[in-house]
């Protein structure tokens, strides 16, 4: 795999926005999207984007092979981030609504970065935008919601999109229910299981290939 790395100040811009995806993870999600986009030429996907810290490296890896980074995300927070969970960031809620609204935090990140012009934010449910989607991608990148449902639902409604030598990444793999919920996991399994083989380990990042 490709050992591109993002330029400094591309990484320090990911550090410093808000998110939890460490640094060593960030690096692989770049180096599997730099690798798919100059593979394939085509775009890459996010589903899970927040506040668009994994979007900014993306969004770069976009820049750097000529094609487009796609987010997808309804911006109302998953299961985890509503109130009364443990990441719920309530800086995060909308006063006139009274729910979640990441994107305008999204927006924020990716212009002080200076990569707006490289993303196409899809706002929405993942499966709804999967079912009317018709192109190929390089990459798919699993980061949305952690229930069976969603996690399950975002493999089946993408995979079947990524080109023939693009890369499925699934974050949040924790094979000890200890660390972690399972149902990504769950996922990965069930890629490995339908043809997709490992090609790097980076923490709970998976990245993977169809045989």
């Amino acid at each position: 795999m490709t050992d591109a790395r993002p330029a400094p100040e591309v990484l320090a811009a990911f550090e410093s926005a808000t998110g939890f995806m460490p640094v060593d993870e960030g690096l692989a999600l770049y180096a599997a999207a730099r690798r798919a986009a100059g593979a394939t030429g085509l775009p890459l996907l996010e589903i899970g984007s927040y506040c668009g810290r994994s979007a900014i490296l993306l969004a770069d890896a976009a820049r750097a092979t000529g094609t487009v980074a796609l987010t997808v995300d309804h911006h109302r927070g998953s299961e985890e981030q509503q109130p009364g969970w443990e990441y719920h960031d309530p800086e995060l809620v909308d006063p006139a609504v009274g729910l979640m609204d990441t994107l305008p935090t999204f927006r924020r990140t990716l212009f002080r970065a200076g990569l707006e012009d490289h993303v196409v934010a899809l706002v929405g449910r993942s499966p709804q935008i999967a079912a009317v989607w018709g192109g190929k991608l390089a990459l798919v990148f699993i980061d949305g919601g952690h229930t069976d449902e969603h996690a399950t639902g975002d493999y089946l409604g993408w995979a079947p999109h990524l080109a023939e030598q693009g890369l499925l990444v699934i974050h949040d793999v924790f094979p000890d229910p200890a660390d972690g919920g399972q149902a990504p996991y769950r996922v990965y399994l069930r890629a490995l299981a339908e043809g997709f083989e490992e090609v790097s380990v980076t923490g709970s990042l998976r990245v993977l290939r169809r045989r």
